[in-house]
């Protein structure tokens, strides 16, 4: 918290103090508050109490030991893509997916009113997603570490011309003024956030369910290939296949996917049995409910 602007720092002691008097329902989100994360964490856990963590890390630690009952991590957003380093981190951090939360996104213009605006300092997910914007309105982006604590640095300055991209929370907690809402490249900006806990939960099996997993394939020709034929042929809908490469060898490719379904399905069950005989391992990061359905009738 101590890489925070001072008028989030006060917020953020504030809100860490109240979480560790009660770390059953603390919920960890990266940022200051006022990020989207906070938004998706008081959507998320209306009873719970935010605590807000300077990096992604920080905020899965504080579940790790305990400080915590949860965190809410953003996974992928509908304009600007996957979360960079999420895949390796939620593996890393041992803790299970037990939700999936969709927040809307809005992004606002937040500085002082009547100043001639020639910078916006935001998120570089927040200044891709409204890049369109700012180019069409002369201003040019600069990365901060997340969008409330981009308002609350241009809370602190007194730098004239410059302001944040962020949600219209920010500008409320931190003092500003919104210079205009909604300035988004596309209406149906959302992001997806996963909810994280030490423990797995067995989900109800009367719902539309979810499955995470990842896979290293080995190196042979066709590999994937064949991994993923028993997907298609038990009709298992896969919703997200994404690869990345670890350790710098570019020789071991592996592989995040969610999956319709959940073990215990004899579908689901027959298609992870021919995935783990055609890959070298196979580790399910979770089981939970559908919070928006995937299938289309």
């Amino acid at each position: 918290m101590d890489s925070y602007a001072e008028p989030a720092r006060r917020l953020a002691e504030d809100m860490a103090a109240a979480a560790a008097a009660d770390p059953a329902r603390a919920v960890a989100f990266q940022g200051a508050p006022g990020a989207n994360s906070h938004l998706a964490a008081r959507a998320h856990f209306p009873d719970g109490l935010p605590l807000p963590c300077f990096s992604f890390e920080d905020a899965l630690d504080a579940v790790q030991r305990g400080a915590a009952g949860h965190a809410i991590i953003p996974i992928e957003n509908s304009l600007h893509g996957r979360v960079a380093d999420m895949h390796f981190l939620l593996p890393e951090s041992g803790l299970s997916i037990v939700a999936e939360r969709f927040l809307r996104v809005r992004h606002s213009l937040i500085g002082r009113a009547g100043e001639t605006i020639v910078q916006a300092i935001s998120h570089p997910q927040a200044l891709g997603q409204c890049r369109n914007w700012l180019r069409a309105h002369g201003i040019t982006p600069i990365a901060h570490a997340d969008t409330a604590a981009a308002a609350a640095t241009v809370a602190e300055r007194t730098e004239p011309g410059v302001a944040a991209i962020a949600p219209s929370l920010a500008a409320e907690l931190y003092g500003l003024e919104v210079l205009a809402e909604g300035i988004e490249d596309a209406e149906h900006n959302t992001t997806r956030f996963t909810v994280l806990a030490r423990e797995a939960v067995e989900p109800a099996r009367d719902q539309p369910l979810m499955t995470t997993f990842l896979f290293e394939v080995k190196n042979i020709p066709a590999a994937l290939y064949k991994a993923m034929g028993g997907f298609a042929t038990n009709g298992v809908n896969m919703t997200k296949l994404e690869s990345y490469q670890r350790g710098g060898s570019f020789a071991a490719t592996e592989f995040y996917a969610d999956i319709e379904g959940a073990p215990g399905d004899p579908a689901v069950d027959r298609a992870l049995e021919e995935l783990r005989f055609h890959t070298k391992w196979v580790r399910v990061l979770g089981v939970y409910a559908q919070e928006r359905p995937r299938t289309v009738a």
